[in-house]
């Protein structure tokens, strides 16, 4: 396997977001988001830690995406701090400001990428939503559909005549589940109230944040992107418990914005949003024609039929259970066939004509011996991984592009520092960076070399 079996089109990068990676969250304007009021409530985050500093690349972009070039890497997928950039949340055309640092900032990585030969993909939403506007409401509050387009429009206004790959929502799925129903991630609200309007004001945002770019960037490439699993049943009689995990993990964000509603035979609560939410004309808004979907893919789902888990009545059966293997530190299962199985799935959807893998990665447990990271198992995955992506181009799908989760160790959100994803090992007493076996790895497939076998010295 070479970069030359994938054509001279595809598309290879590496992933990041603002909060993880950024650090400086009270420097030159910026106001707080959601994530640093989480991240500095006790409990809340595992190992206690927060990002204000994360990997200082708010200093070192320079040096870092520099680093991202040497390795072969041709995109650079970053998002954008919505507080950086509007501390209050809204721009000037609702009361609030836009934060010249902040665009100062952007406009030098954006030209460092381009000086450098990166193509910049811009994520506009990766789940801090600026506090201000969590004080009023936040996704639960329908204004935060022009709450954000307002952002949208600032942001690209500012970049739209440099940066043609734009993307309007990270994972939201997580966002809104995670963040307004079980009160694991930002802002940590639990109540069932919450989680419909949630839902429904992100399909709405993801949509109008499609409408907006394309207005503004007539020449964007415009997509979106979701978190997706491929479900098994745990045994035969525990299909019926598959097919809802599969309405709500893989179908509730991309059905919508094809024009099919959200999936209400599946997950008959969804049926609120129509009758308890939704406004005259919603659904019809929901719906954008989007240029590509970006798959976000780590690990396959199987589930069990469960009395104890309402509205979904399933629950994961864990590898362990399972007996599986191969687990990566996050306790997830190495099983690369579900890549080529969920692109596949996404592909079937009609309105789907480009896909791109914008994030896959794992977390293992790295060590520095001599200085250097022999991350084998990290480098075994990104090429079993890659494998099916071939094996999906190969068959016919359009699968134009991969990238890396992740560039540099970073905050892991609710994890902390202590799960690393990277390439680039940080040492986050010093901010050190030493390129990892699986790095080194990549820079051999990058270079249409095929890439040699790490072996630990």
């Amino acid at each position: 396997m070479t970069k030359h079996d994938f054509g001279p089109n595809f598309i290879w990068g590496t992933a990041t977001a603002a909060y993880q990676i950024e650090g400086a969250v009270d420097r030159d304007g910026r106001g707080p988001s959601i994530w640093d009021t989480f991240s500095h409530q006790k409990g809340k985050i595992k190992t206690g830690e927060h990002g204000d500093i994360a990997c200082e690349f708010y200093d070192r972009y320079a040096s870092d995406l520099k680093l991202h070039k040497e390795l072969g890497f041709d995109a650079f997928r970053f998002s954008l701090s919505w507080s950086r950039i509007l501390p209050e949340g809204t721009g000037p055309r609702q009361g609030g400001r836009i934060n010249q640092a902040g665009i100062a900032f952007y406009n030098q990585l954006i030209d460092h990428c381009l000086a450098l030969g990166i193509t910049p993909w811009i994520t506009l939403y990766h789940w801090d939503l600026p506090q201000a506007l969590e004080n009023k409401g936040g996704w639960p509050n329908r204004q935060i559909v022009d709450w954000f387009g307002d952002f949208v429009d600032v942001a690209t206004k500012a970049f739209g005549h440099k940066v043609k790959h734009w993307i309007i929502l990270n994972e939201p799925l997580a966002s809104s589940i995670l963040g307004y129903f079980t009160g694991q991630h930002a802002p940590g609200r639990r109540s069932f109230r919450n989680l419909l309007p949630a839902i429904h004001h992100t399909a709405l945002a993801q949509a109008e944040g499609g409408r907006i770019v394309r207005q503004n960037v007539p020449d964007a490439q415009v997509g979106t992107t979701f978190s997706c699993s491929p479900i098994d049943p745990f045994t035969p009689r525990d299909q019926a418990a598959a097919t809802r995990v599969d309405a709500l993990l893989n179908r509730l964000y991309i059905e919508p914005a094809l024009g099919l509603g959200y999936p209400v035979q599946e997950l008959p609560f969804l049926g609120g949003i129509a009758k308890k939410v939704a406004k005259p004309g919603d659904m019809d808004r929901l719906a954008f024609d989007f240029d590509f979907i970006g798959l976000q893919h780590y690990f396959r789902a199987v589930v069990e039929q469960s009395y104890f888990m309402p509205y979904l009545w399933a629950k994961d059966v864990s590898p362990l259970r399972r007996n599986v293997q191969t687990i990566t530190e996050m306790g997830w299962e190495v099983y690369p066939e579900s890549m080529y199985r969920i692109i596949n799935q996404f592909s079937q959807y009609e309105g789907v004509r480009k896909i791109y893998i914008t994030e896959s990665g794992a977390a293992f447990y790295d060590t520095v011996e001599k200085g250097q990271v022999f991350d084998t198992a990290r480098v075994e995955y990104h090429q079993n991984y890659i494998r099916e992506v071939l094996r999906a181009k190969q068959n016919g799908i359009p699968v134009e592009g991969y990238f890396a989760w992740t560039f540099l160790d970073n905050f892991e959100w609710a994890e902390g520092y202590r799960p690393r994803f990277g390439l680039v090992y940080v040492n986050f007493r010093t901010q050190q960076r030493i390129v990892k076996a699986s790095g080194r790895w990549f820079q051999q497939l990058l270079s249409n070399t095929r890439p040699q076998p790490v072996v630990a010295r």
